[in-house]
């Protein structure tokens, strides 16, 4: 997590609460950004694959759950709000702010920030004692996208930190391929409080990434809306939570997509 992390309640300034909720927060463990690369060349070849988070590379629900509803138990204002698995499925890929608004509509909007606040720093805190749970085949399959010459990112609605706990529980590096990272660059809400499609667009514009050179794998209508927002090709993972439209393609369980990405790169 970085000092710079803002709820953006309906566009209003950061209430003077907020800002000491911000101050509080630990900065980000990662030095930033992965350094901007020059443009890619061939742009007719799939070489950048862009990843959603939950639903995608791991299912974090029970630990989150767990986490969040010790939180809703020290409050007073929450100790009666019981929360579900079957309801984080619900939350995972909106904003933070938008979660805040779905699972405590009762409660005023800067309590509310200050409760989802504490939410997300003991999840942090229970991640790493209690890894999500990554789909198998998915470390083989960042593996060999690597082998095969592909760049790997994440883009999340997550909050800041949520992706730094995911690649620290699989054990990967961040940073570009000439060190040998496993995950060159990320973006999420929490560092920036755009959401999905801007994110996607940043990432590209930060690492040269062209539109044709790139995809995005997700589970979600938002993610395809955030592709589709980005100007790039969109892959359904439908072995995670939601459903959608009309993707580019659809893998069922994320060791198909080497092959699903050489077909659509011809």
């Amino acid at each position: 997590m970085n000092t710079e992390f803002k709820f953006d309640f309906s566009n209003t300034e950061t209430s003077a609460t907020l800002q000491k909720v911000q101050k509080r927060m630990p900065k980000n463990r990662y030095p930033g950004p992965a350094p901007v690369r020059k443009k890619d060349g061939d742009k007719s070849m799939i070489r950048n694959v862009i990843f959603d988070v939950d639903g995608t590379l791991w299912d974090s629900a029970r630990q989150v759950t767990a986490a969040w509803q010790e939180v809703l138990d020290r409050h007073p204002e929450t100790k009666d709000v019981k929360i579900t698995v079957d309801d984080m499925y619900r939350y995972m890929g909106h904003t933070m702010y938008e979660i805040s608004c779905m699972m405590l509509p009762g409660i005023s909007e800067e309590l509310r920030a200050l409760i989802m606040q504490d939410c997300m720093e003991n999840e942090d805190l229970y991640l790493r004692a209690h890894s999500g749970d990554f789909y198998p085949g998915c470390m083989e399959t960042i593996e060999r996208l690597h082998e095969e010459g592909y760049r790997v990112y994440i883009v999340s609605n997550c909050q800041d930190g949520y992706i730094e706990t995911l690649i620290e529980d699989a054990g990967w590096i961040l940073g570009p391929v000439e060190v040998e990272g496993d995950v060159q660059d990320f973006e999420c809400y929490g560092r920036t409080g755009k959401k999905k499609g801007s994110n996607i667009r940043l990432l590209m514009e930060r690492n040269g990434l062209s539109k044709e050179s790139c995809v995005y794998v997700g589970d979600t209508a938002m993610d395809e809306a955030g592709a589709a927002q980005a100007g790039i090709r969109f892959i359904y993972a439908s072995y995670g939570f939601g459903t959608v439209a009309n993707p580019k393609a659809v893998i069922h369980e994320i060791s198909e997509l080497p092959e699903v990405l050489q077909r659509l790169s011809k």
